[in-house]
């Protein structure tokens, strides 16, 4: 291993613990960013000074620089580490700058590296298992990577999905083939390694100290595994199609500058509401990114039966939850913007 258990266990439980903190706080940040600096619409927000003036990162390398609709609905690894970062490295670099490094290419080399990471977590070894699971991680760096890159040549500020181009689909391709290199190798995992199915208390002798003894039962069998495994992958699935559906949805309704001034306002108190901070808040901690990462700690922690086990059935309740209070609310918010007959009092 890469070190003893118990002493992985803390150092684990503690950078969680401190990971937690730094995101509730940026996301603290976030809120005050929103409601205190004009969000870059195209339009005067009545404000004489920018987020620029005050970001001590560099506006650029701030996560909270360009805020947009896919931004707030990212995931908080994606959005406050892996993005800044990624910039980072492109300002080091110049990346972006060479013709050969394509953002085609740059989605292509990371399924490769996610095959990879697959064959670590395949592996009866948890260091290797740990290592598969870093591997994935730097496949998700890469991801990001891409979109930054494409972003970039194409003078695209913050983040947005250019729903329908063939950048779109290679990228959500290769998501998806990384996500079943994960799943595979977690499969055979548990295919090598069965766990135990739980166990039960079976009476002794009568003259025994002990009134019950436990007992383990038997080993769980590949067709429970294969169950499992399956039901976690289509809970990626309907949180990956969901996520992307309403990302393109909220950009359509708040991020289109081909609208009136009233409608154009509309938008502004929409993106300011309290109902769609806490709608991104919700897709923050369902949509398929934090879910992988998720498990990937599980795996780290040697968790990953016990996790699949508890969102197993739990995933998908929520999940069907987030759609339906989602849905609800972007059926209100183009009622409000784009319909004049919409009722005032109603929740946005």
């Amino acid at each position: 291993m890469l070190g003893p258990p118990a002493q992985i266990s803390k150092i684990m439980v503690g950078l969680l613990a401190l990971v937690i903190v730094f995101f509730l706080f940026m996301d603290f940040n976030l809120h005050l960013r929103i409601h205190n600096y004009p969000i870059d619409r195209g339009i005067n927000d009545n404000n004489n000074f920018s987020y620029n003036d005050v970001s001590w990162l560099g506006y650029n390398i701030s996560p909270l620089g360009d805020v947009t609709v896919k931004a707030v609905l990212l995931d908080h690894t994606n959005y406050y580490l892996f993005a800044p970062l990624v910039t980072i490295l492109d300002n080091l670099l110049n990346i972006s700058e060479f013709p050969y490094i394509t953002p085609n290419a740059i989605s292509f080399f990371h399924v490769f590296v996610a095959i990879a990471s697959g064959k670590c977590i395949a592996s009866d070894s948890l260091s290797y298992r740990r290592i598969g699971v870093v591997l994935f991680e730097i496949r998700t760096f890469l991801d990001d990577l891409d979109g930054h890159v494409a972003r970039a040549r194409k003078h695209i500020k913050g983040e947005r999905s250019e729903v329908g181009t063939s950048g779109y689909f290679i990228d959500g391709i290769c998501d998806g083939l990384g996500c079943i290199a994960l799943l595979i190798g977690a499969f055979f995992y548990l295919k090598n390694n069965p766990p135990r199915g739980g166990y039960v208390q079976l009476p002794t002798a009568i003259d025994s100290k002990d009134s019950n003894v436990i007992m383990y039962k038997g080993k769980v069998t590949l067709q429970k595994s294969a169950l499992v495994i399956s039901c976690f992958a289509l809970q990626l699935l309907l949180s990956s199609l969901s996520w992307n559906r309403y990302i393109d949805l909220y950009q359509d309704m708040l991020e289109n500058n081909s609208v009136s001034d009233e409608e154009f306002v509309k938008q502004i108190i929409v993106f300011k509401s309290p109902m769609f901070f806490i709608i991104a808040f919700f897709w923050r901690l369902v949509n398929v990114h934090n879910m992988i990462h998720l498990f990937l700690l599980a795996i780290f922690c040697d968790k990953m039966w016990e996790f699949l086990k508890f969102i197993q059935y739990i995933g998908y309740a929520i999940l069907f939850s987030v759609i339906c209070i989602t849905e609800k609310h972007a059926l209100d918010v183009r009622n409000f913007i784009f319909n004049q007959k919409y009722l005032e009092n109603n929740t946005l």
